[in-house]
C-alpha cells in the first residue's frame, strides 16, 4: 500500500459520532498520550475518533495495551526509516482487541477476525477508501500469527511487531529500553498470561484473514 499522509486532516469524511476532546480521554491514558507519536495525533480526524472508540469499547487494560502497542510500532517505523499510515495505524491499534470485548460466538477467524470488521464498519462510516480500509483491516485480522506474512503491508508489520514487543518482548533488541519507557507510566501486570491463552484460542480457531467483507 502506498503510504498515506501522516498528518491531520487524514480521515476522510466523517460521519457518525465525533472525536471527544483529549482532556475527556481517560485519566490513566494520559501519561501514553503526552508522549509525541501520539500527542501530534490528538487532533487528527480520523486518529482522535479512533481513540474516541478506544475509550468507549475497551477495558483499562486492553486500552493501556493498545496504546504501548501504537508507541512502540511508531518507534520501530521512525528507528526503520518506515513509511506507513499513521492516523491509520492509530484506529487499527485501537480496534484490534475490541473483538475480545462481548459475549458473541468469535467462530471461524476467532476475535481478530470480528475486531477487524468492527474496524472495517468505523472505516467505512468515515468514507475511508477501499484500498486503505482493506490493508488496516488485514492488520488487525493477522496480528496474532506468530509471524506476519511476507507480503504484509508496513501498518500489519508495525501493528504485529507492536504487539508481540508489548506482550512478550520479542523484538526488544531492536528497540532497547523502549519498551521498559512506554511499560512503566501504564503497566498492566501479567497482561501477558491472558495473551498467550489467546494465541492458543486463535490456533485452534485458524486464525486467518476472512472472507471478502474485512478484505477488500
Amino acid at each position: 500500500m502506498a503510504a498515506r499522509p501522516e498528518g491531520p486532516g487524514s480521515g476522510g469524511g466523517a460521519t457518525g459520532r465525533g472525536p471527544v476532546p483529549p482532556e475527556a480521554l481517560p485519566k490513566a491514558w494520559r501519561p501514553l498520550l503526552a508522549r509525541p507519536a501520539l500527542a501530534k495525533l490528538l487532533g487528527d480526524p480520523l486518529g482522535g475518533a479512533a481513540l474516541t472508540e478506544m475509550a468507549r469499547l475497551l477495558p483499562t487494560r486492553l486500552a493501556l495495551h493498545s496504546l504501548r502497542v501504537f508507541l512502540l510500532a511508531d518507534a520501530w517505523a521512525q528507528a526503520e526509516g518506515t513509511r506507513f499510515d499513521r492516523p491509520g495505524l492509530l484506529a487499527a491499534v485501537a480496534f484490534h482487541d475490541t473483538g475480545l470485548v462481548g459475549w458473541a460466538p468469535l467462530g471461524r477467524g476467532g476475535f481478530p477476525r470480528r475486531s477487524a470488521e468492527s474496524l472495517d464498519r468505523f472505516l467505512a462510516e468515515r468514507k475511508v477508501d477501499d484500498a486503505r480500509r482493506a490493508a488496516l483491516t488485514r492488520a488487525v485480522r493477522e496480528h496474532m500469527r506468530p509471524f506476519p506474512p511476507r507480503n504484509a503491508g508496513p501498518e500489519a508489520r508495525l501493528l504485529h511487531f507492536g504487539v508481540w514487543l508489548d506482550v512478550t518482548g520479542r523484538g526488544e533488541r531492536r528497540l532497547p529500553g523502549e519498551r521498559r519507557m512506554v511499560t512503566a507510566p501504564a503497566p498492566t501486570p501479567l497482561f501477558a498470561v491472558t495473551f498467550f491463552a489467546r494465541v492458543a484460542a486463535c490456533g485452534l480457531r485458524r486464525a486467518r484473514p476472512g472472507p471478502a467483507s474485512t478484505a477488500r
